[in-house]
């Protein structure tokens, strides 16, 4: 297996008070993107934002944003959750499958072009 993208670039943000395993979940997020770079020369970052949504109606609810910096599209995965991480994991989930399908859409279209 190829070694993941030198300058892969990972950016982090939890705007909540009350997430404790950050750092865990900074882990999680780094270790399970950069394994999207793994023989792969077409991400080259991401951005993932963990925010409590607060309110009358949506209490302990949690939003994670995971945006990946490919080429030639970027990508993006929302997911909602009662906690922090498990917010974290199911749009890390959605975004590795949405990675699977944009690089199976692109060698379909370049077979089409050959």
């Amino acid at each position: 297996m190829a070694e993941s993208l030198p300058d892969f670039t990972l950016e982090f943000r939890v705007e909540s008070e009350s997430v404790e395993p950050e750092e865990e979940m900074r882990r999680e997020a780094d270790s399970r993107l950069r394994e999207l770079t793994y023989d792969h020369s077409d991400i080259v970052g991401a951005a993932v934002a963990v925010e409590e949504l607060t309110g009358s109606e949506t209490p302990h609810l949690y939003e994670t944003r995971v945006v990946v910096y490919m080429r030639p599209n970027n990508l993006t995965a929302v997911e909602k959750a009662p906690e922090a991480m498990q917010s974290l994991q199911n749009a890390l989930s959605t975004m590795e499958r949405e990675v699977r399908e944009e690089r199976a859409r692109l060698r379909e279209k370049q077979r089409g072009q050959a």
